[in-house]
C-alpha cells in the first residue's frame, strides 16, 4: 500500500511531535554519517530539540575543529562582504556630500541674487533648484505656522470650557442665595398697622 504524502507542519499531538523528532532525527544523522564515508567530506550536524537539548555530529575529528574550519573559510568572505560593504557606503556619502556642496552653493548664489535686487546670473538649472528650495521653505512654514494655530486655538477652546464650568457654577451659587433670600410675607395678629414717618424717605 503506498504511503500518504506528509504535510510539511507542525505535529499539534506532544506524544507524536517526540516519536517523529526522535526517528527523524535518527534519519538525519544516519544520512550525514552515509554521505560522509561515500564522498570522504566533513559534516557537522547541530540538533536542538524543543526542549533545549543538544544533538551533535561530527563525522571527522571534532566539532571544535569543525567550527575553527568555518570560522577560518567565512571569515575571508565575510571580510570581503564587509570591504564591499564600507567601499559602497564611502561612495555613497562621497556622492552625497557632492550633491549637498553643489546645493549649498547653489543656495547661496540664490540669496545674493534675490537680496542683489536680481544683480548677476544664474542658469535655468539652478533657478530651478532655487525655486524648488523655496517651495519646500514655504511648505515648512506653512505647515509650522498651522501647528502653531492648531495649538492656540485649542488652548482658547480648553479656556472657553474652563470659563464655562466657572460660569456655570457661579451661576448656581447665585440661583442658591436668590432662593435663600426670598421673603416670605408675615403675618401678625397686630390690629395696629407700622407707620414710618414720611419725612425719613423724603429727598
Amino acid at each position: 500500500m503506498a504511503r500518504g504524502k506528509v504535510q510539511m507542519r507542525r505535529i499539534e499531538n506532544p506524544v507524536h511531535r517526540q516519536v517523529t523528532f526522535c526517528k527523524r532525527r535518527a534519519g538525519l544523522l544516519k544520512k550525514a554519517k552515509e554521505l560522509s564515508v561515500l564522498c570522504d567530506a566533513e559534516i557537522g550536524v547541530f540538533i536542538f530539540s524543543a526542549h533545549g537539548k543538544l544533538y551533535e555530529l561530527a563525522t571527522k575529528g571534532t566539532m571544535q575543529g569543525l567550527m575553527e574550519r568555518y570560522m577560518k573559510s567565512t571569515r575571508g568572505s565575510l571580510q570581503a562582504q564587509a570591504d564591499e560593504t564600507m567601499q559602497t557606503q564611502s561612495l555613497n556619502a562621497k556622492t552625497e556630500i557632492s550633491m549637498l556642496k553643489q546645493e549649498i552653493e547653489v543656495l547661496q548664489k540664490g540669496l545674493s541674487y534675490m537680496f542683489g535686487g536680481g544683480a548677476g546670473t544664474m542658469t535655468l538649472e539652478e533657478l530651478q533648484v532655487l525655486e524648488k528650495n523655496l517651495e519646500f521653505w514655504i511648505y515648512h512654514i506653512r505647515s509650522t505656522k498651522m501647528d502653531i494655530m492648531s495649538q492656540e486655538i485649542q488652548l482658547l477652546r480648553n479656556k472657553e470650557g474652563v470659563l464655562k464650568a466657572a460660569n456655570k457654577y457661579l451661576q448656581d451659587k447665585a440661583d442658591q442665595n436668590t432662593a435663600a433670600l426670598d421673603i416670605v410675607p408675615m403675618t401678625t395678629n397686630n390690629p395696629y398697622q407700622l407707620t414710618i414717618q414720611n419725612e425719613i424717605f423724603q429727598f
